[in-house]
């Protein structure tokens, strides 16, 4: 087993791939909560006025409904509770929903939306208690104590920093109509969240940048893996098109190597050419050969070599081309159309040998 100090590699995009297939990537949950956080601060800010209207409204209306004695029964104030909890959720849902959505968003933003279940998968080796006490007083346990000692020191320390200059005018606010006292102090909250949201955002960039560092120490490789991965993986693609290239020269060589063989080579004229062989050993003529264009011409050019038969027939050489394989038999429905052609390449050629004497008396027959 490597030890960590032979793990001086950086991770190789394969394994980061397999690494994020099974839930390991870079993520704060304190950024998480501090959107979301920040995002409900900002929608109750918006709709504060509106939410305070709607709030005292169901206040007004529950102590009216709950004086009326026609409702004192365990129906009525079943009915009144229920309605009060709807009311309650309908006016505070603006800031739940902004919350929870700028929080979801956040997290999509920092791992990719990627759906798996390996990180779904029980471990019951978190069930162990010295693991568990592993992890609380290790390194990472003394990081997100720190954290958090530094998150109740900022957050602490920007909220007396903003409160404490203005404590005399807090003082004077005593006396004060409602309505001016609800606004003045609501001048100060927000004043305090957007000194502490800033913080909050600055610890949460810096908790994602640790959490991205930690990340890439654990996927770090030893030398000798990252060479065993190389090996393994497919070959560059330069390779692998001069391996397809080398493939279809030798296909074709093969295929040009058959046309002897041919009893007859099916033209265009021009764009396309099958080669066809027909020796009574099967039961229907068979492709060996075929080709378009600049293939076509090699396979005239063979065909003229050795004496093998051209007829121009476009229709069914397309038909060939296109819907028989090298190497397969003619389908029923060109039957006819083939046995025609071969009929007359034996009638005029006149150069079968006894071999294929059978195969020509079949093919007039047809």
């Amino acid at each position: 087993m490597s030890s960590k100090s032979d793990r001086t590699e950086k991770a190789t995009p394969k394994r980061r791939s397999e690494a994020r297939g099974k839930g390991q990537v870079a993520r704060s949950h304190d950024v998480n909560s501090t959107v979301g956080l920040l995002a409900g601060f900002a929608a109750l800010a918006i709709g504060g006025p509106h939410m305070l209207v709607q709030l005292e409204g169901v206040v007004v209306r529950g102590l009216a409904q709950a004086g009326d004695t026609r409702l004192a029964t365990a129906a009525g104030l079943s009915s009144l509770a229920w309605w009060a909890m709807r009311s309650f959720a309908g006016a505070v849902a603006p800031v739940v929903i902004a919350a929870a959505l700028a929080g979801l968003l956040a997290n999509i933003a920092q791992v990719r939306l990627k759906l798996t279940l390996s990180a779904m998968k029980p471990n019951f080796s978190k069930l162990n208690p010295g693991t568990g006490l592993k992890r609380l007083f290790g390194p990472s346990g003394l990081v997100e104590t720190g954290k958090a000692v530094a998150k109740l020191t900022v957050v602490g320390g920007t909220a007396f920093l903003t409160v404490w200059p203005k404590l005399p005018r807090l003082g004077a606010l005593t006396g004060i109509p409602p309505a001016s006292l609800l606004s003045q102090l609501g001048g100060q909250v927000i004043s305090i969240v957007t000194r502490v949201g800033a913080m909050l955002l600055v610890l949460a960039l810096l908790d994602w940048l640790w959490q991205r560092h930690r990340l890439e120490k654990t996927l770090r490789m030893t030398k000798a893996e990252v060479k065993q991965e190389a090996r393994q993986t497919d070959v560059a693609p330069e390779v692998r098109g001069a391996i397809r290239r080398k493939q279809f020269q030798q296909a074709r060589r093969r295929m040009l190597a058959e046309i002897p063989t041919a009893d007859v080579v099916v033209v265009n004229p021009t764009h396309f050419a099958v080669a066809l062989r027909y020796d009574g050993t099967k039961p229907a003529p068979e492709l060996v050969a075929k080709g378009a264009d600049h293939i076509a011409a090699a396979i005239r050019a063979a065909a003229q070599e050795h004496g093998v038969p051209i007829v121009s027939d476009p229709p069914l050489a397309r038909a060939v081309y296109r819907q028989v394989e090298i190497g397969s038999m003619i389908p029923e429905e060109l039957f006819a159309a083939v046995a025609e052609v071969l009929a007359y390449v034996y009638r005029i050629a006149g150069r079968r040998t006894h071999a294929r004497r059978p195969a020509r008396a079949a093919i007039a027959r047809a």
